[in-house]
């Protein structure tokens, strides 16, 4: 059995439902959802838009190898209405599922890149992979998931969601 870790996100239409859709899929065609951060509100990350994106992180345990899961993560994207432009510059989404972690898996394929090539970078990836997985080493940069969130220096705002805010 394999472990991934997952980055759900989205800044369009109900996203919370989509979040939750997207679970659904992922547990039904993928494989057990063993654990989830809490969900986390942000700004865009790398664009400018005025709707704010949720994020959540998910560990799954899949027997599928990770190409076969990277199929079937797009195909869960493209059925919650994701639609994919061949710009090279970030824009608001329906919904982003990303994988972060395979086991401690290291590929550089072509459409296939783990640990995904930003993680470090990004505090909304950090602070939800922090909260259930702080103690994992990062299989390139050998450090753990809270050595690179207090090394990160990306300033976004993110913070755990607010339904009342």
């Amino acid at each position: 059995m394999n472990t991934a870790y997952l980055l759900l996100g989205g800044n369009m239409g109900d996203r919370l439902s989509i979040i939750a859709k997207a679970i659904t899929l992922i547990q039904t065609s993928c494989g057990r959802v063993v654990e989830k951060s809490s969900l986390f509100e942000s700004a865009p990350w790398g664009f400018e838009d005025k709707n704010q994106f949720i994020n959540q992180v998910i560990m799954i345990e899949t027997a599928m190898p990770a190409k076969d899961l990277l199929q079937n993560l797009l195909d869960i994207e493209l059925s919650l209405g994701r639609v994919r432009n061949n710009a090279a510059n970030y824009s608001s989404r329906h919904i982003d599922i990303d994988i972060l972690f395979f086991n401690d898996a290291v590929i550089n394929e072509q459409n296939l890149i783990i640990p995904h090539p930003l993680l470090q970078e990004r505090k909304f990836t950090l602070l939800p992979l922090n909260e259930i997985a702080s103690d994992i080493i990062h299989p390139v940069f050998k450090k753990t998931i809270h050595e690179l969130l207090n090394e990160c220096n990306d300033n976004l705002e993110v913070s755990k969601y607010n339904p009342t805010k």
